[in-house]
């Protein structure tokens, strides 16, 4: 299944690739991430809890990033296990375009599930990875909201 969207955040491109590379930035973005940690410049390891339809489980995850063009795109590659929950895997390629003083980041996905993910109904799955990626990217732009907030520092 495929899915895509686009994403105005409040920040200059060069803020958002860093922080799409920061794993504290990740953990606080990803809905259910119970943990997130690099390790290389191009990998990461997390675990997160996650409901789809009927089924609730933790999937431990790798995530490979490839085709780096800092601050303007690049693929990143994941699969994770879930247990007897089955497993999802996909990439995305995420590009960051300047967008007067913010940035417009934009995603186009490609994903797979096996077990009881898929007996559950590819609709049913589509829906709920476009809900998880738009809860991802509102909580990644509100953190540079946050950090732009009086008080903070």
């Amino acid at each position: 299944m495929d899915i895509s969207g686009e994403f105005k955040i409040p920040a200059s491109r060069p803020s958002v690739w860093e922080a799409l590379n920061d794993p504290d930035r990740l953990a606080r973005s990803i809905p259910g991430c119970e943990s997130i940690e690099r390790e290389s410049s191009d990998r990461f390891t997390a675990v997160v809890e996650a409901k789809i339809g009927p089924v609730r489980s933790k999937f431990s995850c790798e995530l490979d990033l490839s085709d780096l063009d800092p601050p303007s795109k690049y693929t990143i590659s994941g699969r994770g296990k879930g247990g007897p929950a089955g497993f999802g895997k996909g990439q995305a390629v995420v590009r960051l375009e300047e967008d007067g003083e913010g940035t417009l980041l934009k995603y186009s996905a490609e994903l797979q599930v096996g077990g009881k993910l898929a007996q559950i109904g590819s609709r049913l799955v589509a829906g709920a990875a476009r809900k998880i990626a738009d809860d991802f990217f509102s909580r990644f732009a509100a953190l540079f909201e946050e950090d732009e907030s009086p008080g903070q520092g």
